[in-house]
């Protein structure tokens, strides 16, 4: 049975899919189990901010500065809004019973979760997959790909279509061969 259930969230429609699914997971452990819920501030996310970094706006410093000022103005936002966000969620999942603290931290999504993951000593990941392949995939990367094949636990994915989905969610889980 997982204890230590790692919650990746980002703020997609999916996220619900996810928690539902940790929380369930985690009642089915019978108080045993404890969810660490976790946003990663990404410039991959949708709606994070966008650096202003243009080739030769050093040769106007004031221009230069102002558009520093704004991004770093959008991204104490964009960290509360995460933090307002985790807080949410986290309140969710205690209203239903289940021990729950989160987290947020700043980096490639794919290696933070896998880190807190070690870290953390946990028994299971939980995240959601957009279903990218391809192309997109081969360009964009997939962080559940990375999390797959880098974890040192257990992984379950929840996919796109259990978004739709209310009364069960479609998801495969995965155990990370020798971990």
């Amino acid at each position: 049975m997982f204890h230590k259930i790692l919650v990746a969230l980002d703020k997609s429609d999916m996220s619900a899919s996810v928690l539902e699914k940790a929380v369930s997971l985690a009642k089915q452990a019978n108080a045993n189990a404890c969810l660490m819920l976790l946003h990663v501030l990404s410039s991959d996310e949708d709606g994070s901010p966008v650096f202003p970094g243009f080739y030769g706006l050093e040769y106007y410093p004031g221009i230069h500065s102002e558009a520093l000022d704004v991004y770093q103005h959008q991204w104490e936002a964009y960290k509360q809004e995460g933090i307002d966000f985790l807080k949410l969620r986290a309140e969710e999942a205690i209203s239903q019973g289940v021990p729950t603290e989160f987290t947020q931290n700043a980096g490639n999504p794919g290696v933070t979760i896998c880190t807190l993951a070690r870290n953390w000593d946990a028994d299971l990941i939980v995240l959601g997959r957009r279903g990218r392949s391809g192309l997109t995939e081969l360009l964009m990367g997939s962080v559940s790909n990375y999390v797959l094949h880098h974890a040192p636990c257990s992984v379950l994915t929840v996919h796109r279509s259990s978004c739709t989905t209310s009364d069960s969610v479609h998801s495969e889980a995965v155990q990370v061969a020798g971990r």
